[in-house]
């Protein structure tokens, strides 16, 4: 799958090399992938060659030739910052792919990856949180229902942000409350997970506890964040205001974090929320639906119908 640089269709089909992998690299048929914003930004930067497919499930058909990670028949999931697993075969560091099992499909395990590495590590820098209040914002989106799932399971008492116009059931269901306006959240809170941007996050000032912790992890609004440094006085003092980014967290890992996501699916304590399965011959209509902000949860894609094209390289 080509990046054209059309900005109402992003990508088209096309033939590439199958990949060699480098000596810490499997190879993987891939059976499904699931789109994420950063697709979108990246396929529309000027002069892209950015291939989509952050996050990926399928069957290791090439060990690593180093002799580390899974082996041959494997089911896996995978996590590939640099893109590509919207195609047939990836590679891709063995670091980076973790085993899934036989309870856990492809669509599930695809889902998985980016938004649950993001929510797992936000939770873990919030620090203590039970007893105390925490704001998501942005929760409808697959980050935000994971980061609800966990915040809740870690005895926050938690409340979401959402439009009217998303479907907002499955927070409450999680146990949290879900308010449509800022004027109508209980604060203060002691926490704000924050990805909206722009007036959202300008809102939540006033509602912050003293001391409090926010964590800015994306601005799905589009809009710039512009700061009243006046707002945070009176009762606000001390308020730490952080940039968080998943993959520059000092001691972070990969694997063990991958690891952790599949067994809290596997004993029911965390739930990928698909809100869109398609077959990959939809990206490009899938990728516009998440630039309109028209998805819920995770946007999953099957790989199929293009088998003919190429053949596996281990069959003889």
């Amino acid at each position: 799958m080509l990046a054209i640089g059309n900005p109402d269709v992003l990508v088209a089909f096309g033939e590439i090399p199958q990949p060699v992998p480098a000596p810490d690299e499997v190879l993987i048929r891939v059976e499904a992938f699931s789109l994420n914003r950063p697709d979108f930004l990246y396929l529309t930067a000027p002069k892209t060659t950015w291939r989509p497919g952050i996050d990926l499930a399928g069957t290791v058909v090439r060990r690593a030739s180093d002799g580390m990670g899974p082996p041959e028949g494997t089911r896996v999931l995978a996590h590939s910052p640099s893109g590509g697993g919207a195609a047939e075969w990836v590679s891709v560091p063995s670091r980076l792919v973790v085993p899934r099992p036989d309870s856990q499909g492809p669509l599930e395990a695809a889902a998985l990856p980016l938004a649950g590495l993001v929510a797992l590590r936000l939770v873990r820098e919030a620090g203590t949180l039970n007893g105390r209040r925490v704001l998501v914002t942005g929760a409808t989106g697959g980050v935000g229902h994971f980061a609800v799932e966990l915040v809740v399971r870690a005895g926050a008492h938690v409340t979401a942000l959402t439009s009217q116009e998303e479907p907002y059931q499955r927070l409450q269901e999680l146990g949290a409350r879900v308010v449509h306006s800022l004027s109508d959240a209980d604060g203060p809170f002691h926490v704000v997970l924050e990805s909206v941007g722009g007036d959202v996050m300008a809102d939540a000032i006033p509602l912050l506890a003293p001391r409090s912790l926010v964590l800015w992890f994306g601005e799905a609004s589009g809009k710039p964040l512009s700061l009243d440094f006046f707002r945070f006085f009176p009762g606000r003092e001390g308020m730490t205001l952080r940039h968080f980014v998943y993959n520059q967290l000092e001691g972070a890992d990969d694997g063990r974090d991958l690891s952790e996501l599949v067994r809290l699916v596997t004993d029911g304590r965390l739930h990928p929320e698909i809100g869109h399965v398609a077959d990959w011959s939809e990206t490009a209509s899938v990728l516009n639906d998440l630039k309109n902000r028209r998805l819920r949860g995770k946007a999953v894609l099957r790989v199929s119908g293009f088998e003919a094209m190429h053949r596996c390289p281990c069959s003889s």
